[in-house]
């Protein structure tokens, strides 16, 4: 079962995400800023990671930075509510596999995680 770890301040958005999620078939965990992402992903690996990009604390240009600083090798679907060209293209220059504004279509986002969890490394 490939694991998915949602990081995202909006717990309520976190819960429902991941229960939507588990129902087709993911393992998920969820946790609320940047710094509980860097510690998760170094304890337990996950196959994908839907960061957001603007949270208190470590933001999503943080987290991406430092997961390709100790190599964490997840890959990374951007889901966030600020999209701009400028974030989509910074995000995709820090190794994010794609980009994805909220509020999200979840069959949208569906098709996007299957996308993304098939490409090879």
């Amino acid at each position: 079962m490939e694991s998915i770890l949602i990081v995202d301040d909006d717990i309520n958005l976190c819960q429902a995400l991941s229960d939507e999620l588990r129902e087709v078939g993911y393992e998920t965990t969820f946790v609320n800023d940047g710094d509980q992402a860097l510690i998760h992903l170094s304890n337990t690996p996950a196959d994908l990671v839907l960061l957001d990009l603007k949270m208190p604390g470590k933001d999503g240009f943080e987290v991406l930075k430092e997961m390709n600083e100790k190599k964490i090798n997840s890959k990374v679907i951007v889901l966030t509510a600020y999209a701009d060209v400028k974030s989509a293209i910074d995000s995709a220059k820090m190794g994010a596999s794609d980009f994805i504004s909220k509020p999200y279509d979840f069959d949208e986002l569906l098709i996007t995680i299957r996308k993304v969890l098939q490409k090879d490394g």
